[in-house]
């Protein structure tokens, strides 16, 4: 048939149905009086020539349907039939229908839920051109990106892969527009930052190399647009406004775009201040110290046609120069790529490996709900077995039957895959506002996109077909002349059916959902009362930064003694330490190597450790009541005229001097050939996350090593509000423009319990969910299974079977299939955990208490998803039952 032709007979078919289908009822009747007439001339009677007649044309709806199949657009027609009709029976199960619509809705919610964060943390995590060449250069033997601005800066000159390399570095500082100073977090960024990612200003103008000419040359600030927006009220004549940041005046030159929030995708600066001013900033200059890393990454476009391997292949040979060259600094140089939005492998891969291992828990919510869903379709589809059977036996083919199903399966999965849509959107945008961290600019930046709506569209569609799949076998096989005339599909048997098997898989993902959420919950516990090397309980963390108020040289551990002295005069403080960076709170890593008192040569190579390296007042082991092992602690005279010393932990002293019982006394070299003496050690500690391994520290006197950072902690069982109020005054007495930021220390570990909290909290609900999908599972195959076997119920007990056996023949098989899939459960859940120890402090699913919790848990499960329809096994009255059949 010509194009043509098939397009005007689809409209006629699409627009004029009724017509065409009385023009159909017309022709069916005048064959039927053609055939009649003809059998009559034949000889026949008349009314034997209208039963020949009508049996020669068979059934007319059976035709009209024949007819009707051939007609271009008529699937449109049967579709919008199919759609009707099953509306209708919907409308008919309520029960049903809500059931399977919140099934559906918590599933695909929880589903598009993960995928939105994964989409936006994983898979498109920074929105700037071309993202996808974009690769921050990492260490080749660590997930760390530190970099020395002289190592950097031959990096970028001597590469031969990169269209420009740009570094940046997040810092704090105190910026005083002319009322209150406020503490800000800011991004000292290369001259070259925002042209290497291709970043045009809102306002004004953003930075450039030519802004550079050496240190302290470019007082400029680049504002974010947010900071923009909320501190100066969108004020356009901002560009060219002189502040003081820490006391040194800066210009604001321009407003950075609205969708730039930076280049760690979680981390929003406050602005944006070159490089060269760091020591403005930091108050030291570091920019000619090869020794010392401190730029926190340097990254760049790579050049088209140049592939990731390439450019690891010229970075090292950039880091044999720098071996050779600088041999005592950059010894064994070798680098890595990585995506720089979650700060390479640091975040990136157990970020990964958590968001991989939670989308496929939520997959296997999905797939539970699935299950559940095509056992109660199964059993639906059961119910209506003599429906389905007379619709055959009228001439209706199996496909068509299937059809209808499906279409009941897909209008129930669009219904729930549109609210649990609806409930993510909202969840999703409610992540995105939510900022976790009073003290940090952290934010989750999951606002969903068309990647979430597709994949949730394709999770929907997917699911309709799939648990509207599971009765096809059913009705394949289904004899309507047995049925029809038995009553209803009646077969019982002891034979494993598909509803079995998709009961004991939803009971097999329920029980690795539990003992994830246990194994993670019971992580959280150990990490809450474990021992950090440090009591955080009754302590009070005061954090200041003394550049920020332009402290240098002297004058910084003299206003540092000052503030100690004058906040143990408070009442109720029982003692006052200082550290420059407080453990599981400060963030980043302050570490230094060492050496063995007999080396010479002090190439990185030999080290004998890289350890966490602390400044400390003389009272803060007490203050943070860390306890010392041996030796003593500091005191005010070990200042910069004495001896060097330093108090150790045990891994420090294992590492440098093979055990801890000759370790106090003995002397260590730093990396400028300085000779150490220990004079204390204490117990190991956490410095920097919770589930990293031993890791050896040193403490050494604030007065021997310097630092404007300051940590107080202030111990005292005072009333905290109280409290601040004192500190806050006592230093305002001191100086009123030092910005200030007090927390109690247990609030301080917030940020190194988050991704344990995340954890157990993500586990804990999908848990929740996979137990309340077991239920109704398990609840819907028992009550079928006492319904469907009432009559031999009450014959069993009309011949004196005991209540235990009736309840054995009714339950037994919910009850095998529980334990069966409890245990496949269980040990798939053992070895799903072990991708939380990568998150979870102490997460392990050995632990008995999980084991047993595991079990106890999936058992009352079990008791309670049975207890109605064992009660009503119970309750049977077979004199009253056989009567009725």
């Amino acid at each position: 048939m010509p194009l043509l032709a098939k397009a005007r007979s689809f409209f006629r078919n699409l627009f004029f149905f009724d017509r065409r289908d009385s023009d159909l009822d017309q022709e069916i009747r005048s064959h039927l009086e053609m055939l009649i007439e003809e059998n009559i001339r034949a000889g026949m009677p008349p009314g034997e020539a209208q039963r020949a007649a009508r049996i020669e044309l068979g059934g007319s709806e059976q035709v009209k349907e024949q007819v009707r199949e051939v007609r271009m657009g008529n699937w449109l027609h049967s579709v919008a039939s199919d759609c009707r009709y099953g509306l209708r029976q919907l409308r008919k199960n309520p029960g049903f229908t809500a059931v399977a619509v919140v099934t559906l809705a918590v599933a695909i919610g929880a589903n598009a839920v993960v995928f939105g964060v994964l989409n936006a943390l994983i898979l498109h995590p920074l929105n700037m051109p071309d993202s996808e060449s974009l690769y921050g250069i990492q260490h080749g033997n660590e997930a760390s990106s530190y970099q020395s601005y002289p190592d950097y800066l031959d990096l970028r000159d001597r590469n031969h892969s990169f269209n420009g390399l740009a570094a940046y570095n997040v810092a704090q500082a105190g910026l005083d527009t002319g009322e209150n100073p406020s503490r800000v977090w800011l991004y000292e960024v290369s001259g070259n930052y925002f042209d290497v990612l291709g970043i045009h200003p809102y306002l004004g103008r953003v930075l450039h190399d030519s802004d550079e000419h050496g240190a302290n040359s470019a007082p400029y600030i680049v504002l974010s647009y947010a900071y923009w927006h909320t501190h100066f009220q969108d004020d356009r004549g901002v560009a060219g406004r002189t502040v003081q940041l820490n006391k040194h005046p800066f210009t604001i030159v321009g407003v950075a775009p609205p969708e730039f929030h930076g280049t760690l995708v979680f981390f929003n600066p406050d602005f944006f201040v070159p490089i060269v001013n760091q020591e403005q900033v930091d108050g030291e200059n570091l920019l000619s110290t090869r020794g010392k890393r401190w730029v926190f990454m340097a990254m760049g476009h790579l050049k088209a046609g140049v592939t990731p391997a390439q450019a690891v292949a010229d970075l090292n040979s950039i880091g044999s120069y720098l071996e050779k060259t600088y041999p005592r600094d950059d010894d064994q140089r070798t680098f890595t790529l990585a995506r720089p939005g979650l700060y390479g492998d640091y975040l990136g891969k157990p970020m990964r490996a958590f968001m991989t291992g939670l989308m496929l828990l939520a997959g296997l919510i999905l797939l539970a709900a699935c299950a559940n869903l095509g056992s109660l379709f199964a059993a639906r589809a059961a119910d209506r077995s003599r429906e389905v059977a007379l619709r055959l036996a009228l001439g209706a083919s199996r496909t068509r039957v299937l059809r209808q199903l499906f279409t009941e399966a897909l209008l129930l999965s669009l219904v729930g895959g549109a609210v649990g849509l609806s409930g993510s959107v909202v969840l999703l945008r409610a992540l995105s506002v939510w900022q976790p961290f009073s003290k940090w600019p952290v934010h989750v930046p999951v606002n969903p996109d068309a990647n979430v709506y597709a994949v949730a569209l394709l999770l929907t569609l997917a699911s309709g077909l799939l648990f509207g799949a599971v009765p096809i076998r059913q009705v394949l096989h289904t004899d309507p002349y047995e049925i029809v005339k038995s009553g209803s599909l009646r077969r019982v048997g002891r034979r494993i059916t598909v509803r079995d098997l998709l009961l004991g898989a939803q009971i097999a993902v329920c029980a690795v959902l539990v003992t994830s959420s246990m194994v993670a919950v019971r992580g959280l516990h150990r990490s809450l009362h474990s021992n950090f090397g440090f009591e955080p309980r009754n302590v009070m963390l005061v954090d200041t930064q003394l550049s920020m108020a332009d402290y240098r040289g002297d004058a910084v551990p003299r206003m540092q003694k000052r503030i100690i002295d004058a906040l143990e005069k408070i009442a109720g403080v029982e003692s006052v330490g200082l550290i420059d960076a407080a453990p599981l709170v400060a963030g980043g890593y302050n570490g230094s190597l060492a050496f063995t008192d007999d080396k010479t040569d002090l190439r990185s190579s030999n080290a004998a450790a890289d350890a966490f390296k602390f400044s400390i007042s003389p009272e803060y082991f007490h203050a943070a009541s860390t306890a010392l092992l041996s030796g003593r602690t500091f005191t005010w005279h070990d200042d910069k005229d004495s001896p060097r010393v330093a108090v150790i932990n045990q891994e420090f002293a294992r590492k440098m001097f093979g055990s801890v019982t000759n370790a106090v006394g003995g002397y260590y070299k730093m990396p400028d050939g300085m000779r150490v003496q220990v004079v204390g050690m204490v117990h190991d500690g956490k410095y920097q996350s919770l589930t990293e391994d031993p890791q050896p520290a040193v403490f050494l006197p604030i007065l021997q090593s310097p630092s404007s950072q300051t940590y107080l902690a202030v111990r005292s069982d005072r009333n905290p509000e109280q409290l601040v109020a004192a500190i806050r005054s006592t230093v305002r007495n001191l100086d009123a423009s030092l910005p200030l930021y007090i927390e109690p220390w247990n609030k301080g570990l917030d940020t190194a319990l988050f991704a344990s909290r995340v954890a157990a909290m993500a586990l804990g609900v999908l848990g929740t969910m996979g137990a309340m999908l077991s239920i109704t599972g398990i609840f819907g195959m028992a009550a079928y299974s006492v319904s469907k076997r009432l009559k031999e119920l009450g014959i069993r007990m009309a011949l004196g079977a005991q209540r235990k056996e009736v309840l054995q023949a009714a339950l037994g098989r919910a009850f095998k299939l529980l334990a069966f899939g409890s245990a496949a459960g269980l040990l798939l859940g053992i070895l799903a955990s072990r991708v939380l120890a990568f998150i979870v402090y102490q997460a392990t699913p050995r632990d008995p208490l999980v084991l047993a919790g595991v079990v106890l848990a999936m058992a009352l499960l079990g008791l309670l998803a049975t207890w109605i329809p064992a009660r009503r096994a119970l309750s049977i009255d077979p004199a009253i039952l056989l009567r009725e059949e």
